[in-house]
């Protein structure tokens, strides 16, 4: 081997690079399992996202010279997204119990929605009565901080604390995504918007 191979070798950087279309199939299967198992309607949407093409059969993909130096598997460190841990199980029990409760009437009526950072607000207090305000107030902050917790593990599962902001990102979409008409989101920009 030239001392240029070796060192081209020696300067190669292994990026772990967030990997989106798992989260997605992640995030799907966590909100709906939530949504489903508390009786919330699911839309009847795929989770949009893009099937990675196949290779063709019999054919084998061509290799470079850094796929004989560095091993594929070495190179491709990136994870299934892990959603299971004792407690991201933990937290779908009580947001399921949550949403097949108090929160499910309270997006049914419009006066909570989702925020584009993956959480829940109170849209519309005005829609409450006075003596149930506080009470919307206290499961929305209950929901948020297991929606907290929920991004924060699933980053810390999978070896990546760094993906936490895009775990939250790909779970705000598939809120929307996998909610029933008629409940409010927020769009990018902070409007509401229903569904």
């Amino acid at each position: 081997m030239t001392s240029a191979a070796i060192a081209l070798v020696g300067c190669v950087t292994i990026n772990v690079y967030f990997p989106e279309a798992a989260a997605q199939k992640a995030a799907d299967q966590f909100i709906g399992n939530v949504l489903d198992d508390s009786g919330v309607a699911p839309a009847a949407q795929g989770s949009g996202a893009a099937t990675p093409a196949k290779p063709v059969p019999g054919k084998q993909p061509s290799a470079s010279l850094l796929d004989l130096v560095i091993p594929a598997a070495q190179a491709a460190d990136a994870p299934n997204i892990q959603i299971s841990t004792p407690q991201t199980d933990a937290i779908r029990v009580r947001m399921t119990a949550r949403f097949g409760g108090q929160l499910k009437a309270l997006f049914n009526s419009g006066a909570v929605g989702f925020t584009a950072n993956g959480q829940v607000v109170v849209r519309d207090a005005g829609s409450l009565p006075l003596d149930q305000r506080s009470q919307a107030n206290a499961i929305v902050d209950e929901e948020n901080s297991d929606r907290d917790a929920l991004y924060r593990e699933i980053a810390r599962a999978n070896g990546h604390p760094e993906w936490e902001a895009q775990i939250r990102k790909t779970f705000a979409e598939g809120w929307v995504q996998r909610s029933p008409p008629g409940w409010y989101y927020q769009d990018a920009s902070g409007a509401w918007k229903r569904k």
